[in-house]
């Protein structure tokens, strides 16, 4: 190899390794009580970023998440298709500016179980 090409190659993994790739959080929503009703106030005090994770702990019998626009989220419906998750150990990765998630099993969202995000 040239060292004119061998130049270039250790300029270019200099660079390489010296770009600083940051990682995302996890955030636990509820914190220990898990997806649960009244919850609307979890985020109040944290900080988010694209690309953090939230993730939503709960029993699946008993409720899901259900990624929603505003006005769903506003009225307690959701979204034409809408995101639903159903595991009990769902991720859900945020996207920049307003988030929106709630429970769509019937009554809950009215009873707090609904969170809005917004990731700088």
């Amino acid at each position: 190899m040239s060292r004119a090409i061998l130049g270039v190659v250790l300029i270019c993994s200099s660079v390489l390794l010296g770009i600083n790739v940051s990682e995302s959080a996890e955030f636990n929503v509820g914190d220990r009580d898990g997806w649960n009703y009244n919850v609307g106030d979890w985020p109040n005090g944290k900080s988010f970023a694209t690309g953090d994770v939230l993730v939503f702990n709960y029993a699946p019998e008993e409720h899901n998440v259900v990624v929603v626009d505003a006005a769903a989220y506003n009225s307690c419906g959701t979204s034409p298709g809408a995101v639903v998750f159903t595991s009990g150990n769902d991720r859900a990765t945020l996207a920049k500016g307003d988030n929106y998630f709630l429970c769509s099993f019937p009554g809950h969202c009215e009873q707090g179980m609904k969170i809005a995000v917004n990731a700088a």
